[in-house]
């Protein structure tokens, strides 16, 4: 292999354990959150009931590239409301606050830059199932990088209801693991 070659293979590695570093630290500092979140707030945020869900998911999405917490707000409040009205308040605030990157990408179409990934998400969003089933495969896990998806999604034209539906319905799945986490660590609180 050549000298440029195992650089390429170093450089790759590099960058999957930084993303793994960066991983483990977003969700070691969820948990430190989620111990640490008053009850005060909590009670109050119940007081709001779903409507506090779907507020601050919609807050925490809203703002593109800089990550808020959001996680463990949505994990206590699964302990003391409906789980299931939880998610579905949650998705859908999470849903609707992406559509800010959406419509940044919609906004700025020739400032996407030509990269491999770009191709090819440009190609899927041509075609609308295709493109809800990347929009729905990006937005279900937890994973920071979907704000980049929305803003592809805005610049290569994908229609808002196709973006909303996809993105609330992988939001349900997302929702769903932070709730039911929160019921299953209710023993970490004094």
């Amino acid at each position: 292999m050549s000298d440029h070659g195992s650089r390429n293979v170093r450089k790759k590695r590099r960058g999957l354990w930084l993303s793994i570093a960066i991983g483990f630290a977003a969700l070691v500092l969820n948990v430190i959150a989620y111990i640490m979140l008053p009850n005060d707030v909590v009670a109050h945020l119940g007081r709001l009931g779903y409507l506090g869900a779907f507020v601050v998911a919609a807050i925490a999405n809203a703002t593109v590239f800089i990550p808020i917490p959001y996680y463990p707000v949505i994990a206590r409040l699964a302990q003391v409301l409906n789980v299931w009205g939880i998610i579905l308040a949650a998705a859908a605030g999470s849903a609707l606050g992406e559509t800010v990157a959406y419509l940044v990408g919609r906004t700025s179409r020739s400032a996407v830059q030509q990269t491999r990934i770009n191709n090819w998400i440009q190609r899927q969003m041509r075609h609308p199932w295709r493109a809800g089933v990347v929009l729905f495969a990006f937005s279900a896990p937890p994973n920071p990088a979907f704000d980049v998806a929305g803003l592809l999604a805005g610049a290569f034209g994908v229609p808002l209801w196709l973006f909303l539906v996809s993105v609330f319905l992988g939001r349900i799945v997302r929702m769903s693991l932070v709730a039911f986490a929160g019921l299953a660590f209710d023993w970490l609180l004094p």
